[in-house]
């Protein structure tokens, strides 16, 4: 995955973050064990002064291709992401590397519009990821890896939903307050992808709404 700009300044003091030894809210013990090896190969960035990354974690009660149906669609992030309001892109649209989706933010964030690249769509790993490349907001250099798994324990089948960031720390700001103001955007956002695909289980139609 190609870096952001900027992010050679402090390359020399960045360290490799270590998500793969702190079990994230959302999943147990036992299930983090087995997604260690996710979290190595796609939730791992060198993480510098100025920098901050966390993970997150999400249960859905609802098949791994029932939510990769949605995680899926670059183009279509308002179909869980809250603070959305419209997502646009261009008429000859493909969703592969290196497309691009126009985000309008809703009123009362730090934000107004931000310019998303598409870095990673694996459908057979159940991987996707993207960056901010423009717009008017305050996270700069912002990049995010989801990844999808699907978990099964004594005939129980359910879904867990990974997803990581790197981001500059905004001048002004320090490392605590982007996290947490990060954080919880992903995690309201992972909330509301599990209310969406558990209802399109229950419903039995993954495919309408995506």
């Amino acid at each position: 995955m190609e870096k952001p700009e900027g992010s050679m300044a402090a390359e020399q003091d960045a360290e490799i973050s270590q998500h793969h030894l702190t079990v994230p809210p959302g999943v147990t013990p036992d299930e983090f064990e087995e997604l260690k090896p996710s979290v190595a190969e796609f939730h791992t960035y060198r993480v510098g002064p100025g920098h901050c990354s966390s993970l997150l974690a999400q249960r859905v009660h609802a098949p791994l291709q029932t939510v990769w149906s949605v995680v899926r669609r670059f183009d279509r992030p308002q179909t869980y992401k809250h603070f959305i309001r419209s997502c646009s892109v261009r008429e000859d649209f493909l969703m592969t590397v290196g497309c691009t989706r126009d985000v309008n933010v809703i009123s009362g964030l730090p934000a107004a519009t931000s310019t998303e690249r598409l870095d990673l769509l694996d459908d057979d790993r159940h991987v996707t990821g993207f960056s901010i490349t423009g717009g008017e907001h305050r996270l700069r250099n912002y990049r995010s890896v989801t990844t999808v798994h699907g978990v099964e324990r004594d005939g129980r089948i359910w879904t867990v939903v990974l997803e990581s960031y790197v981001v500059d720390v905004p001048e002004g700001n320090n490392e605590e307050d982007t996290r947490l103001f990060a954080d919880t955007v992903v995690r309201l956002n992972l909330q509301k992808l599990a209310s969406v695909t558990e209802g399109l289980a229950r419903d039995g139609d993954a495919n309408s709404q995506v």
